[in-house]
């Protein structure tokens, strides 16, 4: 290749609209145009590594961005969709993840109960959370938030959910929020784009790829369970979570809203949440609500229980209990 024609290959890709960007649907589709452009204009000129990095990454990226929404997909889709997410990873950040596309198991309904009179306001269960679901460190981002009440209140609004003193506080409770599972899900029904919807085992999942960032769902949350990504989530790698599952704690993007999923990755394979298996008081309680052995159904038979908002008639999947 002559000399001046390889600067120009150079030029061509520091110039790409695609360099260095981790690009959410809306992005890639206002590049493809430039893309194709510079990329016929390439090979006619014979710089033959691409835009991006590489052929194989430019095809991945490529068909990722096309591909169709999870819940419409084919196993097969499915099983290439998580090859190609594995293999991006590989290229992006060097790490070696693997990422499941497991359903849910016939036969279950997950349900949550918390015990206010046992929580003592520690927050392993927020940095246990944190760490499994491969939250935003830069931003600080928490699914799960306790909240502490001084006694006579019940509405977390009016208590204090960035404390940073010892606990437990004398004439103080804690109550711990994050995202219920409703069965009358409002976020679903303001999704215009339906990236988010309920799970036949009871939980409210998001594709974050054909999610457009609209914030409708956030909106329509009467709970605070959903977060938004203003930024392109920082994860260090040696503290990345490599064992992953599509619709819960993947790699998620700039400008795409996340939630907890119950931990859809552990709990599909018979494990507990994250926060529950952290938790050193016995506050939280998990398990399969059509299961008349299991220990939430008894929770929910013989303690005094009660769910935020009830009269909104979302039919939440989390109580909160007394001893």
């Amino acid at each position: 290749m002559k000399p001046g024609k390889h600067m120009d290959c150079q030029n061509r890709k520091e110039n790409s609209p695609l360099k260095g960007k981790p690009l959410g649907r809306r992005e890639f589709l206002k590049s493809t145009g430039k893309v194709a452009a510079l990329g016929g204009a390439a090979l006619a000129s014979g710089c033959g590594t691409g835009l991006i990095g590489s052929n194989e990454e430019l095809r991945l990226r490529w068909k990722e961005y096309f591909k169709g929404n999870y819940q419409l997909m084919t196993q097969a889709e499915k099983d290439e969709t998580i090859k190609r997410l594995e293999r991006l990873a590989k290229i992006d950040r060097g790490v070696d993840i693997q990422i499941s596309s497991k359903g849910p198991i016939e036969g279950v309904l997950f349900g949550y109960a918390f015990n206010v009179t046992r929580c003592e306001g520690f927050m392993e269960c927020v940095s246990a959370c944190v760490r499994e679901n491969n939250l935003d460190r830069k931003t600080q981002t928490q699914y799960v938030r306790i909240f502490e009440m001084e006694y006579g209140q019940m509405n977390p609004e009016s208590g204090n959910g960035k404390y940073f003193h010892e606990v437990p506080v004398e004439g103080h409770f804690y109550m711990g929020v994050q995202c219920f599972q409703c069965e009358s899900a409002p976020c679903i029904k303001a999704c215009p784009t339906k990236a988010t919807w309920r799970e036949p085992d009871g939980l409210v999942v998001v594709d974050y790829d054909w999610c457009i960032g609209c914030r409708y769902c956030m909106a329509a949350c009467p709970y605070w369970g959903r977060r938004f990504n203003w930024n392109t989530p920082v994860i260090p790698p040696e503290q990345m979570t490599k064992k992953q599952h599509y619709l819960g704690n993947r790699l998620r993007g700039k400008g795409q809203v996340e939630k907890c999923t119950f931990c859809v990755q552990r709990t599909r394979e018979g494990r507990l949440p994250a926060c529950v298996e952290a938790c050193p008081t016995g506050s939280r309680i998990f398990g399969n609500l059509l299961d008349p052995k299991s220990e939430i159904r008894f929770v929910l038979q013989n303690k005094k229980v009660f769910r935020l908002k009830e009269d909104l008639g979302t039919d939440p999947k989390f109580w909160y209990f007394i001893d």
